[in-house]
């Protein structure tokens, strides 16, 4: 009704249902993803609950809020193994340091090789590199294995790091020489007038451009590396040189007696670094994504 109180135009009573059946689909629309989000991150929460819990309440109460807080599950935890955790802790930094440096020089490197440079067969090469993303690790891990056992790196960082330093994951190299693709070709050929060569066009033009794929793989490859658990397993036998994940698996002896209060506390302790280092490049990761075509 109008403020005469004649009726309302038909259009202004059509766009007013409009608007409010978008905003009941919004509403149902959110309420869903609250309901999902809560669903999702149900274990992290529990696990969380968990480490505060006294041994004998954890899996007899499934609530979220302990009845007794167990503080000393942190303390205990962080003392139960062979060396503090932070031992553990500083070893998987080690190897997580080195793999993204690794990952970063290398990978940018094909990957400018890959997108800008005309060399023979670099098709053909481009598509195998492409076609390791489909071999399993346990395809490759005898005879990496084998190699370096003959090297004498078995039960030392070396064979989780030296492979990073040779662009060996495929994944990276596709994701940059999408980003490189991306950029116009004009800025090279203005920095080749302006006397800079494949190198000085790599770092001087390329890479600065190329931070969010560099951001996101700095960020996929430091969780995939401090949550590797087979490959840690395989080469770290010294108990002085093992890493978070197998820390964490130390909570369980043989005999299936668990401390399962301090092994939750740890898990969430290793958690930390990887929310942190997360939310720190999280702009840089969405960007990166976004204009690569990995959609």
């Amino acid at each position: 009704m109008t403020e005469t109180g004649a009726p309302a135009p038909a259009p202004t009573r059509r766009r007013a249902e409009r608007g409010a059946a978008t905003g009941l689909k919004r509403f149902v629309f959110h309420l869903l993803l609250t309901v999902s989000a809560m669903v999702m991150i149900y274990p992290l929460l529990w696990m969380l609950s968990a480490s505060f819990k006294p041994i004998d309440e954890i899996f007899a109460d499934p609530g979220l809020i302990p009845s007794t807080w167990e503080w000393s599950n942190y303390a205990e935890g962080w003392n139960a193994l062979p060396h503090p955790f932070e031992k553990y802790i500083w070893n998987s930094m080690l190897i997580v340091a080195g793999s993204i440096v690794g990952n970063l020089v290398s990978c940018s490197m094909a990957a400018y090789a890959f997108a800008r440079l005309r060399f023979p067969m670099r098709g053909m090469l481009f598509a195998v590199m492409l076609g390791t993303i489909m071999l399993p690790i346990h395809v490759v891990i005898i005879p990496q294995y084998i190699l370096f056992n003959n090297l004498g790196w078995v039960d030392t960082f070396w064979p989780l790091i030296v492979p990073k330093l040779l662009a060996t994951d495929a994944f990276f190299v596709f994701l940059m020489v999408q980003f490189i693709r991306g950029l116009p070709r004009e800025l090279d050929e203005a920095a080749s007038i302006d006397g800079c060569g494949y190198w000085g066009t790599y770092l001087r033009i390329i890479m600065p451009l190329c931070m969010p794929a560099l951001a996101t793989t700095a960020i996929f490859t430091f969780i995939w590396t401090w949550n590797d658990f087979y490959s840690q397993l395989i080469y770290l036998r010294d108990v002085d040189l093992q890493t978070v994940p197998l820390a964490l698996r130390l909570f369980m002896d043989s005999t299936g007696t668990t401390n399962w209060g301090a092994l939750f506390a740890m898990s969430i302790v290793a958690l930390g670094p990887i929310f942190g280092f997360f939310l720190a490049g999280q702009r840089y990761l969405v960007r990166g994504i976004a204009t690569t075509g990995i959609k």
